[in-house]
């Protein structure tokens, strides 16, 4: 019950993602794992128990960045707690997040995303598809996730714009640049020949079955192009 309303908490009063909420209720299983073994009320747990959780769970094991998501989590369900009168006075307050290892991120040359797309191989089937996916990614700027979800009815081609659905239910208008617009259309072409399962009618990148293309597919997708164009940067689609 606690469980149910924690999620409901996370998506509604929160506006979270699914994937947030998913890592969220993974920090959270793991912290009832850990109580209910120390036979522990996770409701009623102090600051020294949720001390020892994360150091137990984290010692010698994650890295700090894993650490500090792991913290937040536990942040967030007493925020929750406390929120709905669970409890009178949050005992992670005082939990420090360590903080990250700096970084910079790793970008790609002009060159090398022409290498990449140099890399599609124009006589397969999803050739059209997998260009109008980079030039999405490369020339617009969205998440992974925005791109699996985009809807045919959200896209406005002769406007140059689409309406994207971001974190937290967040809606913004994004503009279309004229060469994504060109690999779109033919894309569009090539997806009217498809058997589209119903569900899928108005979702924009579909696989060759008809259906909605996974986070993991996109993925795989990029990361073999950027093989393929011996491109040794650790790449992901957040790297267009």
């Amino acid at each position: 019950m606690l469980e149910k309303e924690y999620y409901t908490y996370l998506r509604l009063e929160k506006g979270l993602s699914a994937n947030s909420i998913e890592a969220y209720g993974r920090d959270y299983a793991r912290l009832k794992s850990y109580m209910d073994a120390h036979n522990i009320d996770v409701v009623h747990a102090t600051y020294d128990d949720l001390q020892a959780f994360v150091y137990e769970t984290s010692r010698g094991v994650v890295s700090v960045r894993t650490q500090a998501r792991l913290i937040a989590g536990v942040h967030s369900f007493y925020s929750f707690l406390l929120y709905h009168n669970y409890i009178t006075q949050d005992p992670s307050e005082l939990l420090e997040t360590p903080k990250k290892e700096q970084y910079l991120p790793e970008v790609l040359s002009l060159k090398e995303i022409d290498a990449m797309i140099a890399q599609i191989d124009m006589s397969k089937a999803e050739s059209h598809r997998n260009r109008a996916i980079v030039e999405m990614l490369y020339g617009s700027g969205l998440r992974v996730s925005e791109l699996v979800n985009l809807k045919l009815s959200h896209v406005y081609l002769n406007e140059g714009y689409m309406r994207i659905l971001g974190k937290g239910t967040k809606e913004r208008l994004v503009p279309i640049s004229p060469e994504a617009i060109k690999w779109f259309d033919y894309w569009l072409e090539d997806r009217a020949q498809l058997d589209i399962k119903p569900e899928y009618k108005d979702i924009v990148f579909l696989n060759r079955y008809g259906r909605q293309l996974t986070r993991a597919m996109i993925f795989t997708i990029i990361k073999s192009l950027a093989h393929e164009a011996g491109i040794l940067k650790k790449i992901s689609p957040h790297t267009l």
